[in-house]
């Protein structure tokens, strides 16, 4: 499970790091589009940090 938690993770990563790269490039949008892509790498950070936990679980 924690294979596919970090493809997840790493795609949305990826997706937030394009979003705030393009944010420029939409007129009217910059912020909110910059703001999305803040969202979405706090989530891809917050996904193996806080939904999956720790690894050394017994």
């Amino acid at each position: 499970m924690s294979g596919i938690a970090f493809i997840i993770s790493m795609a949305i990563f990826v997706f937030g790091m394009w979003l705030m790269g393009n944010a420029t490039h939409i007129a009217g949008f910059e912020a909110i589009v910059f703001f999305a892509g803040i969202l979405c790498v706090t989530l891809a950070v917050a996904i193996p940090v806080g939904i999956l936990g720790r690894s050394d679980k017994a």
